[in-house]
C-alpha cells in the first residue's frame, strides 16, 4: 500500500522525496516514512517510468530531486486502484485509501469497490454473530464483539451515504 500512497501523493504535482515523506506519514498517521521504504520505491517507480526525476534547486542553495508522476505512472496508478480483491475488501486500509482516491475512479469502478466491501462486512457480521452466539464471552469480550458489530454499522451507514454522493454527483 506505501506504493499506492507514494504514487497519489503525486498526483497533486512535483514533489521532494522529504514531502513525500512527511505527507505519507500524515496521511497514515504514523509519522515521516523511514528513508529505507521512501526512496527504494522511487527507485524502482523512475526505473520503471512511473515517475521522473529532476534535480531542481533548494531553497538554501542546495540540488534536490523533484520527482513526478508520467502519464504511465498515472496509469498503473488507476489499474492498482481499480484492482480491488476480497484480501483489500478486508483492510480499512486499503478500502479507505481507495475511497479517499474515487474521484479519479471512473463511477462503475467506485460501485464495484463499494459492492466488494459491503459483502465483506456482510461475512463479518455473521462471524460476529457467530462469536456471540456459540462462545461464552465475559463481559469484556462480549463488549469488545459489541463495539465491533457497531463499527460494522457505522461503516454501513458512510457506505450508504457513499452511494448517495455517487448519485449526486452522476446526476
Amino acid at each position: 500500500m506505501n506504493d499506492l500512497l507514494i504514487l497519489a501523493s503525486l498526483l497533486d504535482g512535483p514533489q521532494h522525496g522529504y514531502a513525500l515523506k512527511k505527507r505519507v506519514g500524515t496521511i497514515t498517521g504514523h509519522g515521516a516514512m523511514h528513508n529505507n521504504l521512501v526512496y527504494p520505491l522511487l527507485k524502482r517507480f523512475v526505473a520503471a517510468a512511473w515517475v521522473s526525476r529532476r534535480k531542481a534547486p533548494g531553497q538554501r542553495g542546495q540540488t534536490r530531486e523533484l520527482y513526478s508522476l508520467t502519464p504511465k505512472g498515472r496509469q498503473e496508478l488507476l489499474a492498482r486502484l481499480a484492482s480491488f480483491s476480497e484480501k483489500d475488501a478486508a483492510s480499512g486500509d486499503a478500502f479507505r485509501l481507495r475511497v479517499g482516491l474515487f474521484s479519479v475512479l471512473d463511477p462503475q469502478k467506485r460501485a464495484e469497490i463499494l459492492d466488494c466491501r459491503v459483502k465483506w462486512l456482510e461475512r463479518r457480521t455473521s462471524v460476529l454473530a457467530g462469536i456471540a452466539e456459540t462462545m461464552a464471552l465475559d463481559q469484556w469480550a462480549d463488549e469488545t464483539v459489541r463495539f465491533l458489530e457497531s463499527q460494522v454499522g457505522a461503516e454501513r451507514k458512510w457506505l450508504d451515504r457513499l452511494r448517495r454522493l455517487g448519485k449526486k454527483a452522476a446526476a
